[in-house]
């Protein structure tokens, strides 16, 4: 088969990896990839939203396959485009199509949905420019913390958590009246904060049939003891120590069966991975939010840990034959670092060279915002390379990626150093 990844992040070289030791994929691709993936694939320099640059590239190098790993696309259509398209209608696309995206496109979409699927999640009501007083007085009703999420896509930035209601009003205002995250924000998703320690749930369906992946812990904030601004991610722990086999059939039976049944009911056609994001509140998991796509850098951590051949579950979630693979996985403990840019997540220097990459040998490091330059890998985004390693245990496994990190350079780069600190 020939394969196209869209996408340039951790998560797409960590896909190109994986999908590069199939016996079953002859040339891969990615659009527009990154210093990481060109070694193992060849990158296009194509958007990732650039429909029809995607469809010419499709069609001269006889793309088979589409596997999309960020959400823009999705969102967007890009499923749709393929199957509205006389040539294009042959090529499976890993994603769901749009009407489906929208469970990541727009947070009043997926509350309503968890709502009517009776899916446990945490109290909410949605406010835009005309009621920003009536989400003022919604506000007066909760406890701190106040929890607002803008209703858009606004890459991984457009949740506040905020401890004061004054400050909390002030930020509506400037989400809905100022459009704080731009077209993100004008709609405003306020909830209840739900207090408990966070994971995440991987499940791949191809619209009938489900299997599950292995729990993974991102860390969010910037700063140790998860401090200061939110971030992509700062780094993954898998599996999840607390997640335990009770706690993952309550995941099974109250979340995942029904996330699953209701896309059927609400006929929302669905190939691809569904990443739930969960809180565990008690005993009982509560949904926070739903990606239609795989986390960074969650997919750094999962992915190394599946033992299967990833175009295979791809072929059957294509067929929708996914009921006759059998997932299986590696017993081992995996974990990431991430190694981001000076100043990140908020002005950051962007060509810095990176050196000491060939010098690591007990770790992968997935490249993300990292590129070629006259055959020098340099930085070109906020977080630049994750560091999976191996262990018998999450500390062995993190202990391995803080050793690599210190054969790694780049001028003011930056890292967490507490990853796995709460489990």
């Amino acid at each position: 088969m020939t394969i196209l990844i869209l996408g340039s992040g951790g998560r797409e070289h960590t896909f190109a990896w994986k999908i590069s030791q199939s016996p079953k994929c002859i040339n891969l691709y990615v659009a527009p990839g990154n210093s990481g993936t060109a070694e193992i694939a060849t990158n296009v320099p194509i958007g990732v939203t650039d429909f029809q640059s995607i469809k010419t590239l499709v069609l001269e190098k006889e793309i088979d396959m589409v596997v999309v790993g960020p959400e823009d696309p999705l969102v967007q259509g890009v499923h749709d485009f393929f199957l509205q398209d006389e040539a294009l209608k042959h090529v499976a696309v890993i994603g769901p199509e749009k009407a489906a995206a929208e469970l990541e496109g727009s947070k009043e979409f997926a509350k309503e949905f968890l709502y009517r699927h009776n899916i446990p999640t945490a109290a909410y009501q949605s406010f835009d420019a005309s009621s920003v007083e009536a989400g003022y007085a919604f506000l007066e009703t909760l406890k701190a913390p106040y929890v607002l999420k803008a209703d858009g896509l606004a890459a991984g930035k457009g949740v506040l958590i905020l401890n004061d209601l004054e400050e909390a009003k002030a930020e509506l205002k400037s989400m809905l009246v100022d459009a704080k995250f731009g077209a993100a924000s004008t709609k405003v998703v306020i909830e209840e904060f739900l207090d408990g320690i966070e994971l995440s749930c991987f499940v791949l369906t191809d619209g009938k049939n489900y299997k599950i992946l292995p729990t993974a812990k991102d860390y969010k904030r910037i700063g140790e003891g998860d401090t200061g601004l939110n971030t992509g991610g700062m780094g993954a722990v898998s599996p999840v120590p607390f997640a335990t086999e009770e706690f993952l059939n309550k995941i099974e039976e109250r979340i995942v069966k029904p996330t699953i049944s209701g896309l059927q009911k609400d006929n929302l056609p669905y190939k691809g991975f569904v990443f739930i994001g969960l809180i565990k509140v008690g005993d009982d998991p509560k949904v926070i939010e739903y990606n239609v796509r795989m986390g960074d850098p969650e997919t750094e951590v999962v992915l190394p840990r599946l033992k299967n051949d990833l175009v295979e579950i791809f072929q059957a979630i294509a067929n929708q034959t996914l009921d006759t693979i059998e997932i299986e996985i590696d017993e081992r403990a995996a974990t990431t670092v991430m190694l981001v840019s000076g100043g990140y997540p908020e002005a950051y220097e962007k060509g810095k060279v990176i050196t000491g990459v060939n010098d690591i040998t007990d770790s992968i490091a997935f490249h993300a915002g990292a590129k070629l330059e006259d055959d020098t890998i340099v930085t070109s985004g906020g977080r630049v390379m994750a560091i999976t390693s191996y262990g018998d245990t999450y500390q062995e496994a993190i202990k391995k990626s803080y050793q690599s990190i210190d054969k790694l350079h780049f001028d003011k780069m930056n890292y967490r150093k507490d990853i796995g600190f709460d489990l």
